[in-house]
């Protein structure tokens, strides 16, 4: 069994494809998997990194705010277009796969649109509440279109009917309790917020989740662990001043024990990005959601919706971000178990944790025909 991947820029794009990829591995020690990625992004470390064929092309999405230096740019993403669809035929060609599964991004375009004419079967997934321009280009004459919300339907031109199959979920964070996440970061009953904007980091968020800190440093009432990325750990430092910090608060760089955070938090304040709604679904976390404005088709605000309808998430938008706006927000939850409650409930009707047997079993379908 033969199997391509092809997605990238962006961890949101690539962890689904690894998860998937490793599921099926697992069942199948003998299938043959393959990347087709950009040598320049992040696929190209964390791709090899678990041991699968890489393949690159060479392609560039297009700028869509017209100035001069965008338009320079678009020049030569047409002209990338036209050498990518070259180089996925060759590809195509010499991996000669079962099914080219696309997981977004815009270096699954020109791969699942040669695939497509050249009569691969393909599977389309896509993360988010409003599919990427990618997506719709593809979807049409996809075998399979995988979404991980049903509400993407709505904006799709399908053949044939979608299958919902969520986001992939880590495992650890499905094993985790909440008292044994507590017991290893030795903290007490009290609440825990965790908070934190990206691998990379959020200006915005740091600023407003530096002024929460502020607000409740040293009233001993909950606890904090706020992670500022790798790029805002020194001006969040800077910008605490002369403020001694309490034992109860810990400001890290990045989160690597995600599972234990996680599970241990009572109130999580993040961005929208898909994957991590959809941990924090599986995980049953209350949340304030902070969607990036700066992805295409906002599509962070759109997922933030799918759990602010549901009564599992409070929405600020970046515009009306501040300071004095997250402490009200946090200050009307924190301490309102009643509230909390409800909300931890909602998360969970969210949670689709079966994800990578869904996309599994929908692959495996369009194996046997293939």
């Amino acid at each position: 069994m033969k199997i391509l991947f092809a997605g990238g820029g962006t961890a949101g794009h690539i962890n689904p494809a690894l998860a998937v990829a490793g599921y099926i591995k697992e069942r199948h020690p003998d299938a043959e998997i393959s990347y087709i990625g950009t040598a320049e992004k992040l696929e190209a470390k964390l791709v090899p990194e678990k041991g699968y064929d890489f393949h690159t092309i060479d392609v560039a999405g297009f700028q869509r705010k017209i100035t001069p230096e965008n338009i320079i740019k678009n020049i030569s993403a047409v002209k990338k277009a036209v050498t990518s669809s070259i180089r996925s035929k060759e590809l195509l060609r010499e991996i000669n796969p079962d099914i080219v599964v696309g997981t977004g991004g815009y270096v699954s375009g020109p791969v699942l649109k040669q695939a497509q004419k050249m009569g691969f079967k393909t599977a389309i997934h896509e993360q988010n509440a409003f599919p990427g321009v990618t997506t719709k280009m593809l979807a049409p004459n996809a075998d399979a279109v995988m979404l991980a919300m049903p509400e993407a339907k709505r904006h799709l031109n399908l053949k044939n009917e979608p299958i919902i199959t969520g986001n992939p979920i880590r495992e650890e964070l499905l094993k985790m309790s909440k008292e044994e996440a507590r017991k290893i970061l030795g903290i007490d009953s009290r609440p825990l917020i965790l908070s934190f904007g990206g691998s990379l980091g959020a200006m915005r968020v740091n600023e407003s989740v530096c002024e929460l800190i502020k607000w409740h440093n040293n009233s001993e009432k909950f606890y904090h662990i706020h992670a500022t990325g790798k790029s805002g750990y020194n001006d969040f430092i800077s910008a605490l001043g002369e403020e001694k910090l309490s034992d109860m608060i810990t400001i890290r760089e990045y989160i690597s024990d995600m599972d234990v955070c996680m599970a241990a938090a009572d109130l999580v304040i993040c961005r929208a990005g898909a994957i991590t709604l959809g941990e924090i679904a599986a995980c049953s976390k209350p949340a304030i959601l902070i969607p990036s404005p700066y992805v295409a088709e906002n599509h962070q605000f759109h997922n933030a919706m799918t759990l602010k309808r549901s009564g599992a998430a409070e929405i600020i938008e970046e515009k009306d971000l501040s300071g004095e706006k997250l402490i009200e927000v946090v200050s009307g939850l924190i301490e309102n178990k009643p509230k909390l409650s409800k909300m931890s409930d909602a998360a969970y009707k969210n949670a689709i944790i079966d994800a990578n047997e869904r996309i599994y079993q929908t692959l495996m379908r369009l194996y046997t025909k293939a």
